[in-house]
């Protein structure tokens, strides 16, 4: 019995040892921030989208920025682009020298996760792959000779089947592949970035496949089944850990946060919900928590998410998460 139990924890012992070991990573004496935008969730907020996306370049200083190339937004029609607000976007973000993530795919930030043209829903899984190739083809062939161009991103977290799978269905590896190879093809000077889930994603699959990889950082969000707040019991060791691991396994690549939580997670829209509640979810002590949290985690290229949020709130009376922003955009 003695015998057993000695065992059992030098067993513990050992794989604390090797978590612990394996989890030291050079942090960066500097981290570079950048943050998330898209139109489509600045019309969640109700909120000019233009003199939005203005005030995050020239009040909050950001120099790098993942847009999206929403589908519904891109082909509202079939065969009949808009390409409006991506060229007002790029317009913009090239005259002012920055650097620009342009997310392509159906699967991209912001729920439903998935998001595809009314007229697309009806095709078969088949004549819609079809489709989605022809889209990005052509945002991708509108755009790469710009030179805020840094990477394109391909779909995002498509590994993290389990989440909203009602709307995404099971990954098609086979077809990330060739939406891959076809950004690839289309304009070989930028590496593709492969996104997954921080705190669920094994990573495997989304960094063996991409040139650079993103990971998301959420430590709160809101539990449905049990309908209360929930943090993460997790520490910044964990990320270092699956970076050693996964670079240790595919070799070292570039990686960055392509999504740290800065806004509350909800289970109703941010505009029907009591400004109490919004501060209580994401108030600024949690925003300064994430900022410290990620800063331990050993990646030097941070994209928060949330930035409409802060301007939403400061147009509400409440600009503390947008100066608060504005400090870590003059490093």
């Amino acid at each position: 019995m003695k015998k057993g139990i000695f065992k059992t924890a030098i067993l513990i012992l050992a794989i604390f040892l090797f978590f612990f070991v394996f989890s030291f990573r050079k942090l960066p004496s500097e981290i570079k921030y950048g943050i998330s935008f898209s139109k489509f969730h600045s019309d969640e907020l109700k909120l000019d989208w233009k003199e939005t996306y203005l005030a995050l370049l020239d009040d909050l200083g950001a120099r790098r920025l993942r847009l999206t190339a929403h589908w519904p937004n891109t082909e509202p029609v079939n065969d009949k682009f808009n390409f409006s607000e991506l060229d007002f976007q790029m317009a913009e973000a090239e005259k002012r020298g920055l650097e620009i993530i342009l997310a392509v795919g159906r699967r991209l930030p912001g729920w439903p996760e998935c998001h595809e043209p009314e007229w697309a829903k009806k095709l078969s899984v088949s004549d819609r792959q079809s489709e989605i190739l022809e889209y990005i083809e052509k945002v991708v062939s509108r755009y790469k000779e710009l030179q805020a161009i840094k990477y394109w991103q391909v779909e995002n977290e498509p590994f993290l089947t389990f989440f909203s799978r009602a709307n995404c269905g099971e990954l098609d590896k086979e077809f990330l592949e060739k939406e891959v190879a076809l950004v690839k093809r289309l304009d070989p000077a930028h590496p593709v970035l492969l996104t997954d889930s921080g705190e669920f994603g094994t990573w495997f699959g989304a960094y063996k496949r991409g040139d650079i990889f993103g990971t998301s950082l959420y430590l709160y969000i809101w539990n449905k089944k049990f309908n209360l707040s929930f943090r993460y019991p997790i520490l910044p060791a964990f990320f270092r850990f699956k970076q050693n691991l996964v670079s240790l396994i595919y070799g070292k690549k570039p990686s960055l946060i392509i999504e740290l939580s800065a806004e509350p997670w909800l289970l109703q829209p941010i505009v029907d919900t009591p400004v109490e509640v919004l501060q209580e979810r994401m108030g600024l002590d949690k925003f300064n928590e994430m900022i410290d949290f990620a800063a331990k985690t050993g990646f030097d290229e941070q994209y928060l998410w949330g930035a409409e949020w802060w301007y939403w709130m400061k147009k509400q009376g409440y600009p503390e998460h947008w100066e608060r922003a504005k400090e870590l955009f003059k490093i």
